[in-house]
């Protein structure tokens, strides 16, 4: 299993998870350092892991990060897109530059690494990709507009990944995640002190429990499922 954004929070949890559960993982994200301890601590149960330095944005890291999860494991069955970046701010206010930087990396970031899998699954008969979207998207709340549109985006692009690839067995599902305890609300690139203040009182998830949902996910091989409570529009 391939975990992109595996530093730290959801990606981090999905790690653990799916060596827990006998995967070999692969820890791709651009913090060196997390990585090598994450992968320090997995090895250390046993798990055969394997981390690589890599920015989703970039192509040539990407192609780089998968031929190398290949060299050492064989094959990519298994594909996280979790990377990406959280923006709050209103649709008038809102900088276009952050707005670029983070359809960058939640919509394109995922595309990249999609682009790269799929050959390697094809080539050995199947596999399955999960990319992580969020709750937002179920709502219409001010200030996360250009964020859910992001991640609107992630979801109909899963949907029609899904319909290319299935005849190729090749299982494309997407996960709305609820708001989870993870370094999210610090790693927002702009608008930081509006995003806390639309989710004080909130109670969140553990990343714990969006791991699960992944590897469920992995299992059911399900469209879309979201962790969203249904008092906020979600069916959990």
């Amino acid at each position: 299993m391939v975990v992109t954004g595996a530093s730290s929070g959801i990606g981090a949890a999905t790690a653990r998870a799916a060596a827990a559960a006998g995967a070999r993982v692969v820890l791709a994200a651009r913090r060196e350092d997390r990585l090598a301890a994450l992968a320090a601590e997995l090895s250390g149960t046993g798990a055969e892991v394997l981390a690589v330095r890599c920015d989703v944005t970039e192509p040539d890291q990407v192609a780089a990060a998968l031929g190398t999860a290949v060299a050492t494991f064989g094959r990519v069955d298994v594909v996280v897109n979790n990377a990406g970046q959280g923006l709050q701010g209103t649709v008038t206010d809102v900088d276009l530059d952050d707005v670029r930087a983070v359809l960058e990396l939640n919509v394109l970031g995922p595309l990249v690494v999609m682009q790269a899998a799929v050959p390697l699954m094809r080539a050995g008969g199947g596999g399955s990709i999960v990319n992580i979207s969020s709750g937002t998207t179920l709502a219409a709340a001010p200030g996360t507009g250009p964020y859910a549109a992001s991640k609107s985006a992630l979801e109909k692009l899963s949907a029609v990944a899904r319909e290319e690839l299935a005849p190729e067995g090749i299982t494309v599902s997407c996960l709305l995640p609820f708001a989870t305890s993870t370094e999210f609300m610090t790693s927002i690139r702009a608008g930081r002190e509006a995003a806390e203040e639309m989710t004080a009182g909130a109670t969140f998830d553990p990343p714990e429990r969006v791991a699960e949902a992944v590897l469920d996910l992995v299992r059911t091989g399900a469209a879309q499922v979201d962790l969203v409570p249904r008092a906020y529009g979600g069916s959990a």
